[in-house]
């Protein structure tokens, strides 16, 4: 779940009329104060028209707030929270649900006030009951970011009718006010009659500019905009949510998913596919106009894609090993041969960005890694890290060879040795095997070619391609030995670290730290990164961590791109500006709709 900030001591108001109240976590807020929308928006977008949009893999619930079944697509087209966010800043929350939060200097609580009108589908008011409601339970039942974080709340008071204050069990980590800002809210009467916990195909009730009006089971999902939907004249909301109609098709691979879009049964497709970009388009719509591609720049960091390895596995506990398994990825060789050059390497875990570590450290990172020093690697405090090299060409294959040997050593360090054709450990286990599991088609390339070049280290990798609910159920509970994973950061990383590489997150189904890490350094830095007083204080700090992240080498790190590829049918308008966080669908408007 993404955080977003509030610059403290200051009273957000109702941004309808003049005054546009955004609070930033460092810095000011980057929206005109007396403007009635974002500047990335068309305030006057026509309504009206659809948009269809593609997804694989199927769905078994709608209940999109607890851990267990496959979640179906379009919560953020029906569910909110007390604040909103600004697309085109790194870490900033508007007035939405709440039209007015206020903390103390040394911020241990934080009182929203809710803006009369703001209604639930049913066209019931949201109260301080619902807020407290909503708390209560996602703190009980919900996912573990929400378990997590909620649990954090020392007591919860209501002085007003209308306002509700969270007091924290202590002010140590300067996020929590935001992170109560973004609670999702739901109804507490639409649960008298059913279970919070229990998988569902009932969509849940809520407060968005959509509601879910049509679910077919694993095919589709279909969402109607809601012409009186509350919030529409609320700066916030302005110029966004123009579509009548926005649906979900499920398909069962990226493939299908590709034809569907050219055969016009999908609108708009995010393309990660290099060799699709280059050849797949090359049909009569494209070549007639009716089809487009283009590429959107953005400012957001890149994030780590890689093979995630589940040190939970006995095979995976030494980082050697770990180390191992990367020196068999070609990249150079990958990018010529099947992506058409069209990706760069990733090393960091905030790729793209100045949070990224790929510097020698600074003085300031030193002193926070200083305690830990008998704990970590030696080279991160010395230089930083960064992925071998592959041969890139048929006619430098000797750079993999030099990989492979490179490989072979770090295994034998670590009591790997091959015995009857196979590697074995040498205290006398079962052979080095293992499975990767795809939820993407698109992925299995990528993987057979690290397989093979395993396979010349005496590794057995399996790969092996399972549908949606099985991915889903067996990453909720760690039960994997690799998978493809992408991590996305945003340009203000906070308490979301913790689900991600945290300690407690490790052992707790469900959340994202897959590669199951255990570090003290990181669990201290994750604190740093929360209670950070300013910009400089979160970059160090992060800088920080992504040594420790990049020196475990928990992934087998692959690549990312630089812009978002977008193939699309020419019947949209969109705003000229592209917010920092990219493309936003929620902006685009249907041609066919008539400017009133």
């Amino acid at each position: 779940m993404k955080i977003f900030a509030l610059l403290f001591l200051v009273t957000l108001t109702s941004w309808r009329a003049a005054a546009a109240p955004a609070i930033a976590m460092h810095g000011g807020p980057a929206e005109n104060p007396n403007s009635n929308h974002f500047a990335y928006v068309n305030p006057d977008a026509p309504k009206g028209g659809r948009l269809v949009l593609g997804r694989t893999g199927g769905f078994a619930s709608m209940q999109h707030f607890i851990v267990r079944g496959a979640r179906g697509a379009g919560r953020h087209l029906s569910h909110q929270s007390l604040l909103a966010r600004g697309q085109d800043e790194p870490f900033t929350l508007y007035a939405l649900i709440a039209e007015d939060v206020s903390t103390p200097p040394d911020r241990s609580s934080v009182t929203f006030r809710l803006r009369p009108g703001a209604r639930f589908h049913d066209g019931s008011e949201i109260t301080v009951n619902d807020v407290i409601f909503s708390h209560r339970t996602l703190r009980a039942k919900g996912r573990p970011n929400h378990r997590y974080f909620y649990g954090q709340v020392a007591a919860v008071e209501t002085s007003q009718p209308r306002t509700v204050t969270f007091r924290f069990k202590d002010n140590t980590n300067r996020e929590m006010p935001l992170i109560m800002g973004m609670m999702p809210i739901l109804s507490k009467a639409s649960f008298a009659s059913r279970r919070f916990d229990r998988v569902s195909l009932e969509p849940v009730l809520g407060s968005g500019p959509y509601l879910a009006e049509k679910v077919d089971p694993g095919h589709s999902i279909q969402y109607r905009r809601l012409p009186n939907y509350w919030a529409r004249d609320l700066a916030a909301q302005r110029g966004q949510h123009n579509f009548d109609v926005v649906r979900y098709d499920y398909f069962r691979d990226d493939t299908a998913m590709l034809e569907a879009f050219k055969a016009g049964k999908i609108d708009v497709r995010l393309e990660h596919e290099p060799r699709f970009w280059t050849q797949a388009y090359d049909i009569i719509a494209r070549r007639d106009g009716r089809i487009k591609l283009i590429e959107f720049e953005h400012g957001r960091p890149a994030g780590m894609f890689g093979v995630v390895l589940n040190t939970r596995r006995r095979q995976f506990r030494d980082p050697r090993v770990r180390e191992a398994l990367a020196h068999a990825l070609d990249f150079e060789w990958l990018n010529k041969t099947l992506f058409h050059d069209a990706y760069h390497r990733t090393r960091s875990y905030f790729e793209n960005s100045e949070l990224a570590a790929t510097q020698a450290p600074s003085r300031a990172e030193l002193a926070l890694l200083a305690p830990y020093r008998a704990s970590l690697p030696g080279e991160i405090f010395t230089t930083s890290h960064e992925p071998p090299k592959g041969g890139g060409q048929v006619g430098m294959r000797d750079r993999l060879r030099a990989n492979l040997r490179r490989a072979a050593k770090l295994l034998a360090a670590a009591g790997w040795r091959i015995k009857d054709l196979q590697l074995r450990h040498e205290d006398g286990g079962a052979a080095f095997e293992f499975e990767i599991i795809l939820r993407r088609r698109s992925n299995e390339r990528l993987a057979l070619h690290l397989a093979r070049n395993l396979e010349k280290l005496g590794i057995a990798v399996q790969v092996r391609l399972v549908d949606g609910a099985q991915y889903q159920q067996r990453t909720n509970t760690f039960d994997f030995d690799a998978i493809f994973h992408r991590w996305e950061p945003s340009l203000s990383p906070g308490n979301e670290q913790a689900y991600y590489w945290g300690s407690a997150a490790a052992d707790n189904p469900g959340s994202r730290n897959y590669p199951g890490i255990r570090v003290p350094a990181i669990d201290a830095l994750i604190g740093r990164i929360s209670d950070a007083p300013d910009r400089a204080s979160l970059v160090t700090a992060v800088r920080a961590m992504d040594r420790i992240l990049q020196g475990g080498h928990y992934v087998v790190p692959l690549f990312h791109q630089k812009t978002d590829r977008v193939a699309l049918w020419d019947k949209f308008g969109r705003p000229d500006r592209t917010p920092l966080y990219g493309f936003r669908l929620e902006t685009w408007w249907a041609k066919s709709a008539k400017l009133k």
